[in-house]
């Protein structure tokens, strides 16, 4: 049995590894990774420089989606797993150029304590009286999917879209709320709303049952930290895979060109060369997959291409540490479309995780781009450096200048789930189910995160083990 997977990013290299492991328990398996660039792992790209750890793309995992973690222990790195320091957890929103903090009790987009709501500066009056209503909301069930920001309008009111759920979704998604689909972004939003009516109401009610179950359980651990990274760099967990594949199936620099559906399997085309395989494992942005698909299912084509990608860029700034005082305490802040600046997040990276940092030293990871400004993906180097320094002297009134300055672009990255992507997704599983063989993974499916990736990544592997366990592999093409 021969598997051709196409990307080496982190659902690539997690579906290599489930295929490495069946192989290594006597399973007639093997497998081409190709990757169109010179390295594997995607978006997670890390460096340590003098001590500092620098992520280039994302710096953590959600710990509540085990996928992750569990391949890390796996992989044998166990010891380098650091949870996010929250007991220093505070997140600020940038309105007229302030910083408000957060209120206390707000669970992602819903408040669940009265006082701290009523004293914050964050929504005006009218908005704290509409967050009050909103406990007299009644269950609505059946709706059709509709854009986040019109799920919170209709619960909450307009000024909580812009400043809440808006910032908050351009942070995780690059995305804009009003295009998001709640069905696929916040499915439990849409579960409280079909059972409670009132968001408010609902967390409310599974936080008593927490509290009673917690009563009942004197032993109950402390809850797991929000986010999960390793010590040095999510570049581990990319070094740790790649060095269990043996190396003569992992191909860089190695883009394809097409792939075709011939007797008995698929005929994976690059430069000069056509192998055939029993199976294909598309890892590549859903764009990308469209393209390569063109050929072999129209439908399923235009498909991939209409799941629309934003794009985004990092940039971390190495401080002396004493030069950021007084930084505000906490983790970071988010800005608001209506403030009208380039910053969409930044994050004080040197608080969030212990032990990353060089003593003495302070990373500020600023995020720009995304739904709103992908122009900036264009500027030079050293604009995108200028640029975040002077909004950052303006929120957070830093005149020191770096001691580095790190950009990296990401174009067409972030998949967005609008409004309608649980049909669609419907609508690519009917056209796969004709195409036995052909899998896709990635972040454009079901869910954006590197724990969704490893778990999409080596459930398929081991789908195509398990559905061709029986089937007769095909002979190599020539060379």
């Amino acid at each position: 049995m021969r598997i051709a997977i196409i990307g080496g990013g982190i659902a690539g290299l997690a579906t290599a590894y489930e295929l490495e492991l069946a192989a290594r328990e006597g399973m007639p398996v093997e497998y081409d990774l190709f990757e169109a660039g010179p390295r594997l792992g995607g978006v997670i790209s890390s460096s340590i420089v003098d001590g500092t750890v620098i992520e280039h793309g994302p710096d953590s995992f959600l710990t509540e989606k085990p996928a992750a973690a569990a391949l890390c222990r796996e992989l044998g790195l166990e010891p380098d797993l650091v949870g996010s320091n929250d007991a220093a957890r505070r997140t600020y929103i940038l309105v007229n150029n302030r910083l408000l903090p957060l209120p206390d009790g707000l669970m992602f987009l819903i408040p669940t304590k009265l006082v701290p709501v009523l004293r914050t500066g964050l929504f005006s009056l009218m908005t704290k009286l509409r967050m009050g209503l909103e406990l007299l909301q009644r269950p609505r069930t059946g709706g059709e999917d509709e854009a986040v920001a019109e799920f919170v309008r209709r619960h909450y009111g307009q000024q909580v879209v812009e400043r809440l759920a808006d910032p908050l979704l351009s942070g995780i998604y690059g995305g804009d709320a009003e295009q998001l689909s709640v069905q696929a972004v916040l499915p439990r939003l849409v579960e409280l709303e079909a059972k409670h009516g009132s968001l408010t109401r609902g967390v409310l009610a599974g936080m008593k049952a927490r509290r009673e179950l917690a009563e009942d359980d004197e032993e109950r651990p402390k809850p797991p930290p929000v986010f999960t990274t390793l010590r040095f760099g999510l570049q581990e967990l990319v070094d740790a895979l790649t060095a269990r594949l043996h190396g003569g199936g992992v191909h860089l620099g190695s883009p394809v060109a097409s792939v075709e559906r011939v007797t008995g399997g698929w005929r994976v085309g690059r430069e000069g060369v056509a192998q055939v395989f029993d199976a294909v494992v598309v890892a590549t942005p859903a764009w990308a997959a469209g393209e390569l698909l063109r050929g072999v299912d129209r439908e399923l084509s235009d498909e991939l291409a209409g799941i629309p990608y934003s794009s985004s860029v990092t940039i971390n700034l190495v401080y002396e540490g004493a030069e950021l005082d007084p930084l505000p305490p906490g983790f970071g802040f988010l800005v608001p479309a209506a403030e009208k600046l380039s910053i969409l997040a930044c994050t004080f990276i040197h608080r969030k995780f212990a032990g990353r940092t060089a003593a003495g030293k302070s990373v500020l990871r600023v995020f720009m781009g995304g739904a709103h400004n992908a122009g900036l993906l264009e500027h030079s180097d050293e604009e995108l450096g200028d640029l975040a320094r002077k909004e950052l002297r303006r929120i957070l009134h830093i005149t020191a200048r770096p001691e580095l300055v790190e950009v990296r672009r990401w174009p067409r990255a972030m998949a967005q789930y609008a409004v309608g992507h649980r049909d669609r997704m419907r609508r690519i599983q009917d056209r796969l189910l004709q195409l036995p063989g052909l899998r896709l993974v990635g972040n454009a499916y079901d869910g954006i995160g590197i724990s969704d990736c490893i778990r999409l990544g080596r459930a398929a592997a081991r789908d195509l083990t398990t559905t061709l366990r029986d089937v007769p592999a095909t002979v190599q093409s020539h060379r």
